[in-house]
């Protein structure tokens, strides 16, 4: 590699970078600045290096020469044109016509990446580091120690002057951590010597330090563009003149030639060509190793046409913000997705995606859901405020216009997830055809006698003035009640109950509630009659003391300070935590049942009417309050199902907005949740019927929409008689595949308990409850010609057309003459109605979709939600569950495992996870937020932040580095290359025998939807069998072996299988990635229906390969000792890298001794193996391996680094390694005994001289 460019003014001078491999001689000659021109030799003799003598100030100086250099030849190099002065170049500032000067003026904080002048700039600071790199490799300690000083003062000048203190501040931190980074990396620390030696190449070195450079450099800078230029792996390291002073352009490595290092990790081609710029992607542990030896001069490459390099277009980067949307817009453009689905011969597999709830942007609750919908999918299709002003029309219109867009944003954010749907055909709970299908569920459940219309207490919220269904509430933490204790006056005992005369008139029953305010609603009291209850009397003396040191929020009731012979009855259990709340002493006087207090007769604290004492249910407990319970049936479920019994009036003197009504009295006006809620307190605080009051902090049911409180309130609304259908519901839930298997527990729960169902609701927007009213009696006219006509009209003009049409119009001819006797209701259905009938409006309508469905799949709040509601509608109208299973998942938590909140600030978008901004400067992209989703146990909550996307993140570039390099090995193969099993080394049977256990297994997770153990599965594949293991030794004979060698097309055959099912097996969770890969295939696979599969997805899921999996069970168990042996191995080896012995594991041979003569007998086979791949050394990357009958004879000076392990703890296996026999290979660098033998080639082994001397055929394509 060559290049143009003076190192000091006026001199000139040569630079030998083929000496990348040796110290002694990193440079030929490095002129100097200045008048004169030193030049120092480098030299390779064990006499050392001296560094060349120059002047630092001509490394960083805008005047130097190499700053020119540098303009001229980045313009040259990437065609940016020069910019006349007083203008801004292409892509510079947000003005285009002001001068350039008066742009950085005002823009001082302008990012690089888009002004010409500052890319430049920066560009030719980074050709002088890495200029200076070299000086700090070769020991250069000058260079090193003014470096930092000067560049920094370099940009100092040519920063305009608004930027000069932070740019200044920013660089000496950046350069300051870039020099200690290479000063770590070359271990001069302390040493002052000129001359470095080291186990690593001058590569991997000036690699690692050009990578902290640029990277760093992108992140402070925020280059985008001319920082993707330098970032790729293929790119020049800077201008340099060539000895003969010539000049050339910078060697660029285009993306279709060699891996500019010759493979993903050695520093330099076997060949002896130089590679400056390494790939950085680490693949296990020793994929990216080097393997060569450092330190030595490998001659002038005369082999290097001889050794087969990888060579691929497929990226090291992903550069996924710009990739992954080409790669979706290439299916879109094929449309692949409709391509997979029409080939689909078999039968259809359905997973229903619950309606668009269009509440506003997607957050990560939805990438987690959408994206394990569409890893199943992906996977089977490889497997085969001025409300009032408005009208009922406009605010249905307005609400329309607002979901169909908040829909298509939505869309849009999922299609960037790389979900794959019918996006051009989604289904609309606002479509005509899908209401239409709701009125018809609607009729068949009015029809069968489920549906009716009575007044009970609802969820009511007056923020909304609707009803609402509990789906529809949320609890969120902090909210505050006023709590009362409250007494009312005994007037009559019973004749079973007659020793409570014994206290009357000074008797009461002390009664506690969270909602005072409905005390005007007050028709019984409640007792549990299996409890035990006791008249106590009330001592006040210390009422006032204890009242005023206590919580100050507390109010003590005039009842306790003014009634001085009272007696209450209490629960017998709370005696003494009464005491202790009311700040009194109570004696306990006498003690009864609960069912000898039943028919007892008390005085309304408010109206002063008599009401009942009643017997409850097991609501009534001890646990808190008082064992009493004040019971109004329109407030309350529990209340109102107590009343029914007793046949209760159902108060509710309560309206739409949430304000007493006329019926409540002196409280009319007044808001129930304000002002109403005090008014009453007061009011039996003057009654004498107060006895204190508290803040409470519980759970409290609030609006999902306004996020305020709600009410229970009894309204005539419409009904599901749930437990017209229970037991139905209840049988067809244990016939559903429930996933987590605990999930059936939950459901079954709430449907067992469930109480009848709301689904009428008081607004404008939704689908109408077809019914109409007569004027005069009220009643409703509903019956199956009025829903039929009703529906067909829906189903032509939508839901608007209720509202705009008359009476006589939506009515059937039968019934026109009569309709000025009628009215249509301004009811809408539930939302969870029209989202729970999604199975008849889509599985029941749509072509190719079966019911039930195969599969949902939310989240497990939707058990209460849209599970609840698809199954209670299928069942009432067909008897039958509307899935055959059931998916639910967690929620997202931050990383720390806290709720996600704007106003904590602990939210992880997505858009941003994949796009990147909002402090995350670069995208992820989006197969490396669905690689988190498959990483989850998403059964429970699940967790997101910064610190997982990067695991992920590196995750993602080791899969990605490893298809990669079997990518680029495979550049030159063709299916007819194959050899066949049977003829192929065991350690390729072995590597297909791994590959087909990875796949089947994963297959196996994917049918039981745990893609968590998929993610641990290939991550254990790619690193430890693939990266650590097989590719590492493989190198070898991809590289040197020969082109049309058996060893190499035999392991090009085991690559292209793991290639192929890799790939494919990854798609449903990295689309983009498998994708990417498909496309870069240097060969075409055809499938076994016989069409070429030009999309991965088109590829179908490898086909099972019996024969693969029939490896020797015996194999299977030695193969997995001999990785273990290898892991031991290394050990050994590593210890002789420390104490100078070797440098790289090329330069030993190892020694092995076993107590077990089977296994002896074993490697013995392996070391003499006719078939090379299988041999030893091969497979633990030494020249030499011998196996020792006894040991016994050792010699220390022999063999210095020793080791030993058991195998199975019981089989001592002892390991000695020593220098390799012989000299080392020019080509392979393995050291050999027959290096020297050839007078044709005498710096080459046997091997090597067999490949260069006489080529091998191509071979015949296998039958």
């Amino acid at each position: 590699m060559s290049g143009d460019g003076n190192t000091g003014g006026g001199g000139s001078g040569s630079w030998d970078l083929n000496a990348f491999g040796d110290w002694g001689s990193m440079y030929n000659t490095l002129g100097g600045s200045g008048s004169s021109t030193p030049s120092t030799q480098g030299s390779s003799t064990s006499g050392g290096y001296q560094p060349p003598n120059f002047d630092v100030d001509a490394y960083a100086r805008p005047s130097a020469p190499w700053y020119s250099h540098g303009l001229s030849q980045i313009r040259e190099d990437y065609s940016v044109e020069p910019t006349p002065s007083g203008g801004r170049g292409e892509g510079g500032g947000r003005d285009g016509g002001s001068s350039r000067a008066e742009a950085e003026a005002g823009e001082e904080e302008e990012d690089l990446g888009r002004n010409p002048y500052r890319r430049e700039e920066t560009l030719a600071v980074y050709n002088a580091w890495i200029r200076v790199s070299y000086d700090l490799i070769a020991g250069n300690q000058q260079s090193r120690k003014c470096f930092c000083e000067k560049v920094s003062e370099a940009y100092h000048q040519i920063k305009p002057k608004g930027s000069r203190r932070r740019t200044y501040k920013m660089l000496r931190v950046h350069f300051d951590r870039v020099d200690r980074e290479v000063k770590r990396l070359c271990g001069i620390y302390a040493n002052e010597s000129a001359q470095y030696q080291s186990g690593s190449t001058g590569a991997d070195i000036l690699r690692s330090a050009l990578r902290v450079f640029h990277d760093d450099t992108a992140k402070q800078f925020k280059f985008v563009d001319v920082w993707q230029i330098v970032k790729d792996e293929e790119r020049w390291v800077g201008g340099v003149r060539s000895s003969s002073g010539s000049t050339s352009k910078r060697t660029k490595h285009t993306a279709s030639g060699q891996y500019s290092s010759g493979d993903p990790g050695e520093g330099r081609t076997r060949g002896g060509d130089p590679c400056p710029i390494q790939p950085r992607v680490q693949i296990g542990t020793n994929v990216l190793a080097g393997c060569f030896s450092p330190g030595e001069k490998q001659g002038d490459g005369k082999y290097k046409h001889t050794i087969d390099l990888p060579k691929t277009a497929f990226g090291l980067r992903a550069n996924s913000v710009v990739r992954e949307p080409e790669i979706q817009k290439l299916w879109d453009e094929n449309q692949v997705f409709e391509r997979v689905t029409s080939r689909n011969t078999g039968g259809s597999f359905v997973l229903h995606d619950g309606p668009p709830y269009a509440n506003g942007d997607l957050h990560m609750g939805h990438a987690l859901n959408k994206i394990l919908k569409d890893i199943i999918n992906r996977y089977k299709s490889l497997d085969q405020d001025a409300r009032k002003e408005l009208t009922p029309l406009k605010l249905r219109a307005k609400a329309a216009k607002f979901a169909k867009s908040t829909v298509k944003n939505q869309l849009a954010a999922f299609k960037r997830y790389g979900i794959w749907a019918d996006w051009e055909n989604p289904y609309l709970t606002l479509d005509p055809e899908y209401e239409a299908a709701q009125i018809e569920v609607f009729g068949k459940m009015a029809l069968q006698g489920y549906i009716y219309r009575g007044r009970k207490p609802v969820h009511w919220s007056p923020s909304s003035r609707t009803a609402l269904a509990e789906a529809e509430l949320e609890y969120p933490e902090g909210h505050v009640s006023k709590s009362m204790y409250a007494a009312f006056k005994l007037v009559s005992g019973t004749t079973s109950c007659k020793l409570l005369e014994d206290f009357l008139p000074n008797l009461g029953l002390a009664i506690w509630t969270t909602t005072p305010w409905t005390i005007p609603a007050n028709a019984a009291v409640a007792v549990n009659s299996k409890l035990q209850y006791t008249v106590v009397e009330v001592h006040s003396n210390s009422v006032e003391t204890i009242g005023s040191s206590a919580n100050k929020e507390k109010q003590i009731g005039r009842i306790l300070k003014e009634n001085e012979n009272l007696h209450l009855i209490v629960g017998l259990d709370l005696v003494q935590t009464l005491e202790a709340k009311w700040g009194v002493k109570l004696t306990v006087k006498a003690t009864v049942t609960g069912a000898e207090l039943e028919n007892c007769r008390y005085v309304h604290p408010v109206e002063s009417r008599e009401c009942p004492v009643i017997i409850g249910g097991d609501y009534i407990t001890t646990e808190s309050g008082t064992g009493l319970v004040h019971t109004a049936p329109g407030h309350g479920q529990e209340d109102y199902v107590t009343g029914l019994k007793y046949g209760l009036p159902v108060l509710s003197p309560v309206d739409d907005e949430g304000k007493f009504t006329e019926e409540a009295g002196q409280f009319n006006g007044l808001d129930v949740l304000g002002n109403g809620n005090i008014a009453v307190i007061e009011c039996l605080d003057e009654n004498l019927s107060m006895i204190m009051v508290e803040p409470y902090n519980h759970k409290y049911p609030y609006d999902w929409r306004t996020k305020k409180p709600t009410i229970f309130r009894a309204t005539e609304q419409w009904f599901a008689s749930v437990e017209g259908f229970r037991k139905t519901a209840m049988d067809s839930i244990s016939q559903v595949t429930w996933i987590p298997s605990q999930a059936e527990n939950r459901i079954s729960a709430m449907t067992s308990s469930r109480s009848d169902w709301c689904i009428s609701r008081q607004r404008t927007w939704g689908v109408p409850i077809p019914v109409f009213y007569h004027v005069e009696s009220k009643e409703p006219l509903m019956n199956e010609e009025t829903i039929d006509h009703i529906k067909s009209i829906i189903s032509q003009k939508g839901s608007d057309a209720w509202w705009y049409m008359k009476v006589e119009e939506l009515l059937p001819e039968k019934y026109r003459d009569q309709a000025s006797s009628y009215v249509k209701g301004t009811d809408t259905m539930d939302v969870w109605f029209d989202s729970g009938s999604s199975w008849a409006a889509v599985l029941g309508k749509r072509s190719g979709l079966s019911y039930p469905a195969d599969l949902y799949l939310e989240g497990t709040d939707q058990h209460r939600g849209w599970f609840q509601s698809s199954l209670l509608t299928s069942i009432a109208a067909n008897g039958k569950a509307p899935y055959r299973g059931v998916i639910t998942h967690g929620f997202v938590l931050d990383e720390k495992g806290f709720k996600m909140s704007k106003s904590v600030g602990n939210v992880v978008d997505p858009r941003t996870v994949i796009e990147g901004g909002k402090g995350q400067k670069e995208g992820f992209g989006a197969d490396v937020l669905r690689l988190w989703v498959s990483s989850v146990d998403y059964s429970g909550d699940v967790m997101i932040g910064n610190t997982v996307l990067r695991q992920m993140s590196d995750i993602y570039r080791k899969l990605r580095g490893t298809l990669r390099f079997l990518l680029g090995n495979l550049h030159d193969w063709k299916a007819g290359y194959a050899v066949p099993y049977s003829e192929l080394p065991l350690i390729d049977q072995y590597a297909l025998f791994q590959l087909e256990n990875v796949v089947k297994n994963i297959k196996e997770s994917y049918d039981n939807y745990q893609f968590f153990k998929i993610f641990q599965i290939i991550q254990r594949f790619v690193v430890i069998d693939l990266s650590s293991f097989y590719l590492d030794v493989a190198k070898d004979r991809l590289y040197v072996g020969g082109t049309t060698s058996s060893t190499r097309r035999s392991c090009q055959t085991v690559l292209a299988a793991q290639l192929l099912s890799v790939s494919r097996v990854l798609s449903p969770i990295l689309p983009h990635l498998a994708e990417d890969v498909w496309q870069n295939l240097p060969f075409s696979f055809t499938t076994a229906e016989g069409h070429v599969a030009n999309f991965v997805f088109e590829a179908g899921w490898p086909v099972p390969n019996e024969r693969h999996l029939a490896f020797p069970e015996d194999d299977v168990i030695f193969w997995g000792k001999i990785l273990e042996l290898r892991n031991e191995v290394n050990k050994v080896l590593e210890v002789a890298r420390t104490q100078k012995l070797i440098g790289s594991s090329l330069e030993a041979k190892a020694y092995l001794y076993a107590s077990d003569d089977g296994l002896v007998s074993r490697l013995v086979s392996l070391c003499s193996s006719e078939n090379e791949a299988d041999t030893l050394h091969r497979i633990f990357l030494t020249s030499q391996v011998e196996i020792l009958r006894t040991i016994d004879d050792v010699k220390e000076d022999d063999i210095a680094c020793t080791g030993e392990y058991l195998i199975d703890d019981t089989s001592k296996v002892w390991i000695g390694v020593s220098r390799a026999d012989g000299s080392k290979c020019e080509r392979c660098w393995n050291f050999s005994p027959q290096v020297g033998s050839y007078e044709d080639h005498p710096s080459l082994c046997s091997r090597c001289h067999s490949v260069v001397s006489h080529p091998i055929p191509a071979l015949a394509a296998a039958s």
